[in-house]
């Protein structure tokens, strides 16, 4: 029975109501009241009701997603006064697993379905391990992307081998896709009443969650416009790309666009010719590039032989190996789709009439001094223009400006720029007052300085604040971003104590996390506080999104 102010209170809320909101209202409650029933018959909150169980949240990461889900649910679960503690899962070690009573897995999946780098030997030790996991409950979260044939398959497989080894799953297995919040905020709320029904099967009646959202839609456009940004004589070749479309191209600073590049008809055409089949476009759209070491592991047993390499493409293999009696049936059969690419938007639709803007650089490396190319880089330097392209907005929230009045840090070397292009169009066209500073990198500054002539003006007419530029190969001792960064220390802290975000794009490794020592350095340095406090302030920071990330 409601109370008088509750059933008032409804009361008014019914006779505002349209005949649609009733109807979804009353569908809400039905559900609230099932997933009630569902995981132990209470609505009572988790903070008047103590819990006793101390879990440990390991991710595995390789853009660092994961580790702000832990980091994120180890503050929650400390305001609920649960004492937990999280690690990065290369830091633990399978044997202390059996020694473990409540273990949360949160993974992000990489690639062909792979797990993250710092998690391969955890997995790996797990599937050969002998121990008896039988005393341990668990959970696991995997993050992907729907994009990807193989979604959230590292936490997939996690979950299944956790299983194999005896352990009790707390929760079913949740994937979450790129817009993971909500996702994670269920999670959680889950988890904890979970937790106050540890031991009992109420909990099992979960079903297993798979989170989508409405994160990409789909355009066909033309790239209208294609250009160089290097100079004769550099190393490099960097495409600024231009893309239009009929319909107006919905995207925000910080977003990237997604396309599915298609295979080189001479190289799919060489595959085809191998096993004299003339079917050839079969091959247009799997990924015959860069296989994997668990893709050549497959390999390896339709050809009975034993293939070394770790990463190859599929033409190399097959010229090395010379494998027989293969059809290419087989071989289509046993790989998988192309897998989208993503780049981040240079431009602003306030900015650039609507128009999206990329900065590509056509990936070039050598295998046996042969010079090789990046699918997708290629597919877009070779493009042609005003040619049907279909592509995607990838929405991006966890990489986002921030009001407009905050003063931002921006760091991004090579094309690593992109976004930071985006967000100073962004906030030159909108009026924005807060201050802006960028850090900018590449080999040579007669030759590789990206979008110089904007970047100039945007400093002569006080949108951006302050730049510092490190070009690596103009002195004998290379200098890079993360120098500049110690070079400027005082001021650099000085801007983070006064509210700046901080933002970093461009390759992971080595480049983000030699950024992130600087960062932490500098902390350390100008607060006079050991670096591990440095760290924990920048961990706080990054929890409170004044330090986001969009690394690769």
């Amino acid at each position: 029975m409601l109370s008088e102010t509750k059933l008032s209170l409804l009361q008014q809320l019914a006779q505002n109501a349209s005949k649609e909101e009733i109807i979804w209202t009353k569908g809400y409650l039905s559900g609230f009241l099932d997933r009630v029933e569902l995981l132990g018959g209470t609505t009572e909150t988790n903070s008047n009701r103590p819990v006793a169980v101390k879990p440990l949240i390991v991710y595995g990461t390789e853009t660092g997603n994961s580790k702000k889900v832990a980091t994120g649910l180890l503050a929650s679960f400390k305001k609920d006064k649960i004492q937990a503690k999280a690690l990065d899962v290369s830091q633990f070690d399978v044997s202390k697993l059996e020694k473990e009573s409540l273990v949360l897995f949160v993974m992000s999946t990489q690639g062909e379905g792979e797990f993250p780098q710092n998690a391969v030997t955890f997995y790996e030790n797990l599937k050969a391990s002998k121990a008896d996991l039988s005393k341990v409950s668990y959970a696991v979260l995997g993050l992907g992307d729907t994009s990807y044939p193989l979604f959230a398959n590292a936490g997939i497989l996690l979950d299944e081998a956790l299983a194999e080894k005896g352990a009790k799953r707390l929760l079913p297995l949740v994937k979450a896709d790129v817009d993971f919040a909500e996702t994670v905020s269920n999670w959680e709320n889950d988890l904890k009443i979970a937790f106050q029904n540890l031991g009992s099967t109420v909990i099992n009646k979960v079903k297993a969650s798979i989170s989508t959202t409405s994160h990409k839609k789909n355009y066909l456009g033309k790239i209208s416009h294609k250009v160089v940004l290097n100079d004769i004589g550099s190393n490099k070749e960097t495409y600024h790309i231009e893309i239009e479309s009929e319909d107006e191209i919905q995207y925000e600073p910080g977003d990237a666009l997604g396309i599915i590049p298609k295979n080189n008809q001479e190289e799919i055409k060489a595959i085809a010719n191998y096993f004299n089949d003339e079917n050839h476009e079969i091959l247009i759209d799997k990924n015959v590039r860069g296989l994997s070491k668990k893709s050549l592991e497959t390999f390896s047993k339709l050809f009975e032989i034993e293939i070394i390499e770790e990463k190859s493409n599929l033409i190399d293999i097959l010229q090395k190996y010379q494998p027989k009696k293969v059809k290419l049936d087989e071989i289509v059969e046993l790989l998988h789709p192309i897998a989208p690419r993503l780049y981040s938007i240079s431009s602003s639709s306030d900015a650039h009439d609507g128009q999206v803007h990329l900065t590509v650089n056509l990936n070039k490396f050598k295998v046996n001094d042969e010079i090789k190319s990046g699918l997708a880089s290629e597919f877009l330097a070779e493009f042609p223009l005003d040619t049907e392209l279909e592509f995607y907005i990838h929405k991006n929230n966890n990489f986002r400006l921030p009001k407009e009045e905050t003063d931002i840090i921006m760091i991004g070397p090579g094309t690593g720029i992109a976004p930071f292009r985006s967000f100073l169009a962004e906030r030159d066209a909108k009026g924005a007052e807060g201050k802006n500073w960028l850090f900018f990198g590449e080999q040579h500054f007669v030759h590789d300085f990206y979008y110089q002539t904007e970047i100039q003006e945007w400093l002569t007419t006080g949108v951006l604040t302050k730049l510092d530029t490190a070009f690596s190969r103009d002195q004998e001792r290379k200098i890079y971003v993360q120098d500049r960064i110690r070079e400027k220390a005082a001021e650099f802290n000085s801007w983070i104590e006064n509210g700046a975000s901080i933002y970093i794009c461009g390759q992971k490794n080595p480049m983000s996390q030699d950024v992130e020592k600087a960062i932490v350095e500098v902390i350390a340095k100008e607060r006079n506080v050991s670096e591990n406090d440095a760290k924990q302030i920048l961990d706080e920071l990054e929890n409170q999104g004044k330090y986001q990330k969009d690394v690769y």
